[in-house]
């Protein structure tokens, strides 16, 4: 294999990461790879837990679709710290995988949906009633997570079934209300790509409505979702630069960011998610969007120069 400073001599090399169950890549992502072989980069798809792949041997590799880390979160974290040319970078994924971050952000002033933490071995007794999601605080592609109607008896069993398999299996779980803004309005989700001056906002999405009922524990590497192209409104722009602001280390080194917004009981976007390990970038949604991820990555290369 082509070692580091034999690729630096001629066409950069740059590893997209994916899963293997993805050996392909995602089809979204690979709509960056024609755009980055006309900027002169060679794009490779690896599987991060394949032991055959130098990574040295990258001068950057992407992280874009290891969606089968959420079981082996300490693995994939310490895989992610071995890596030189890691974007985003390591810090960042263990930061970012464990979805308790919510709670440094919410602490920092960033409106966030309200959320308790279960912590495995605690007995949790449901609420009255209500709507709530049930989710573990390490998990990608909205596996295990259900949605209750806790006034129902038998939802509420089913919730606090999905809180003991959850427990059982040493993970946190989080508690949030359902926000039924998301049945009319869905959720918007803000991509921003590196660029010369920094994270910049790219396009914007919608997604539709997901969770129609209980987890009942099947195995999936990820839920399907409906997508459509949004424009996004400056009221959800300003929240998702507040998130991007108040993260550890500041956005600009990233290459890339996605906010995830919901309105809330008073119709005000409120975080669902800060995306910033292996979100789906949905370049297919927007003109130019590819061309701009591949720009993204010719920013990160320069940098390394």
């Amino acid at each position: 294999m082509t070692n580091h400073h034999q690729s630096t001599r001629g066409r950069p090399r740059v590893a997209f990461v994916t899963c293997a169950e993805l050996p392909g890549l995602d089809p979204d992502d690979r709509l960056a790879l024609g755009p980055l072989a006309a900027r002169g980069v060679t794009a490779e798809i690896a599987v991060w837990d394949d032991p055959s792949v130098d990574w040295t041997g990258y001068d950057l590799v992407v992280l874009r679709s290891p969606w089968d880390y959420a079981l082996r979160r300490e693995e994939f974290v310490a895989w992610a710290r071995t890596v030189p040319a890691l974007v985003n970078p390591a810090d960042v994924v263990a930061w970012n995988t464990d979805k308790r971050y919510l709670s440094e952000l919410a602490a920092a002033g960033v409106p966030t949906v309200p959320t308790e933490w279960v912590e495995p071995g605690r007995e949790w007794t449901p609420p009255a009633g209500g709507e709530y999601v049930l989710k573990p605080a390490v998990s990608a592609g909205s596996q295990d997570t259900g949605r209750y109607d806790l006034t129902d008896p038998e939802h509420r069993e089913l919730a606090v079934a999905h809180v003991r398999r959850l427990s059982g299996a040493g993970r946190v779980t989080m508690v949030q209300p359902y926000l039924d803004a998301v049945d009319t309005a869905g959720e918007t989700a803000l991509l921003f790509l590196a660029g010369p001056g920094g994270l910049a906002f790219s396009h914007a999405i919608r997604k539709g409505p997901m969770l129609s009922g209980p987890d009942l524990g099947e195995a999936a590497l990820y839920k399907e979702e409906r997508i459509d192209a949004r424009t996004a409104t400056a009221q959800q722009r300003a929240v998702a630069e507040k998130v991007l602001a108040a993260m550890p280390g500041g956005p600009d080194r990233l290459l890339y960011a996605r906010v995830d917004l919901i309105p809330g009981p008073d119709g005000a976007p409120v975080l669902v998610e800060l995306e910033l390990t292996e979100p789906s970038l949905f370049v297919g949604y927007a003109d130019g969007a590819p061309d701009r991820l591949a720009d993204a990555v010719l920013t990160h290369l320069a940098r390394r120069r």
